[in-house]
């Protein structure tokens, strides 16, 4: 199923719009009701961020940051679940009643040794500002704003832990910002997992009993090599690598036990079901010829490949333009690593834009940025996108049409693209 878009000249480029870039004038003044709503809060946001920000925690020990988080939406009338899917620093806090229902996603997750390195405390802060924003401004039976608290997407997979958990059941729309160094509707990320490889052999006496023994080590260290064989012929996108975690205990024992942990990524989730099935024969392979046995098993949560629905994407991208932002499309073939933001977009409709908070000379997960992530840019930059965000979850729970419009295109991707 396609959709038609639009070109518009801008100075000598042509910019090429995305599905839903009209904003209904009918809505303007809800828009602007919005717009002053968040400029209310806009200092009481900043402060959120930069307390965050001066206060990093890391995956699932995020608690001071859900507290925060938390105690602010529940002082502003939510319905706060704490400790959702299992994890304590999870939380749902929801607003209104009944379908539709619009999901906020808010991250706060730090980088241990780097702070907020890429800008979580800002996405915090911009969820929650826009969930305050709707909730003020819509009457109760338009629907329900959910506020989502995910943790762990630095490591973890808070977001896949409550796809898993039913958090997402019965959401229309889930929406998240996300600071970078570049103004996009959206950036290609990966699908990726990681596996452990355990090879088992017989320990023995290298000089004096080299008959018996059988190399655990020696196995590992051919798949290395056959993998790296494999490497050159992968796809775009695709590859695995992998580190030695137990390689023996002596240098006079035959090591009867080596284990490798394997990160493995792809283009899309089913190229990377392709490549963990290449990764586990070539581990079987290599132990039939080293008379070894092995185990191959997935060793953390899987991050889905990001599935950006065009018809959302481009709402906001609307909204943010009309704030001075203009996003474009990603630059083709540049990858900015994986999100657990894409098992929420397998599911439902979903939006990752990247609106830049330092050039593009720069990158994420560096001191440089953490710096940035608290920078007068990133001041001006989150009040421009927790409007846009606040107007496009209103813009989901009142209009039908757009609701129609973004599943229609969520149920034409197929997982391949």
């Amino acid at each position: 199923m396609g959709t038609a878009v639009r070109g518009r000249r801008v100075g000598t480029a042509v910019r090429v719009e995305p599905p839903g870039a009209e904003v209904p004038h009918t809505h303007d003044d809800l828009y602007e009701r919005l717009r002053e709503a968040v400029r209310r809060r806009a200092d009481g946001l900043w402060g959120t961020a930069l307390a965050l920000h001066a206060d990093p925690e890391y995956a699932f020990a995020e608690h001071r940051a859900a507290a925060l988080l938390t105690g602010e939406l529940a002082g502003a009338g939510f319905e706060v679940r704490r400790g959702v899917a299992g994890m304590p620093t999870a939380f749902t806090a929801s607003a209104g009643r009944g379908r539709p229902v619009v999901a906020l996603l808010l991250e706060y997750d730090a980088l241990p040794g780097l702070g907020h390195a890429c800008g979580h405390n800002l996405i915090a802060a911009a969820g929650l500002g826009a969930a305050l924003a709707v909730r003020e401004v819509l009457p109760a039976d338009a629907g329900t704003v959910l506020a989502v608290g995910t943790p762990a997407e630095e490591g973890g997979g808070g977001k896949a832990l409550e796809v898993e958990a039913g958090v997402f059941d019965g959401v229309d729309a889930a929406l998240m910002f996300h600071p970078g160094v570049h103004d996009w509707t959206h950036a290609v990320l990966t699908a990726q997992e990681q596996y452990r490889v355990a090879f088992h052999g017989r320990a023995a006496h290298p000089t004096g009993d080299p008959e018996h023994g059988i190399d655990a080590l020696a196995a590992l260290v051919e798949l290395f090599n056959v993998l790296s064989a494999l490497g050159r012929r992968l796809p775009a996108a695709s590859h695995v690598q992998g580190i030695v975690t137990v390689g023996g205990t002596a240098t006079n024992i035959v090591p009867d036990l080596a284990e490798g942990l394997f990160g493995l990524r792809a283009l899309t989730t089913a190229e990377l079901d392709r490549l963990a099935e290449q990764l586990r024969t070539c581990a079987e392979g290599v132990a039939t010829a080293t008379g070894t046995t092995v185990t191959v098993e997935r060793a953390t949560v899987r991050y889905e490949h990001f599935r950006d629905n065009a018809v959302l994407s481009g709402r906001f991208a609307a909204h943010l333009a009309r704030a001075g932002t203009v996003l474009t499309p990603p630059r083709p073939g540049v990858l900015l690593g994986s999100s657990d933001i894409g098992n929420v977009s397998a599911r439902v409709p979903a939006v990752h834009p990247f609106v830049a908070i330092m050039d593009e000379s720069g990158s994420d997960h560096t001191p440089e940025f953490a710096a940035a992530a608290a920078s007068p840019r990133a001041r001006s930059v989150l009040p421009a996108v927790t409007w846009a965000l606040a107007c496009t979850a209103a813009d989901v729970l009142l209009d039908a049409g757009l609701r129609r419009a973004a599943w229609e295109q969520h149920g034409a991707t197929d997982g391949t693209r």
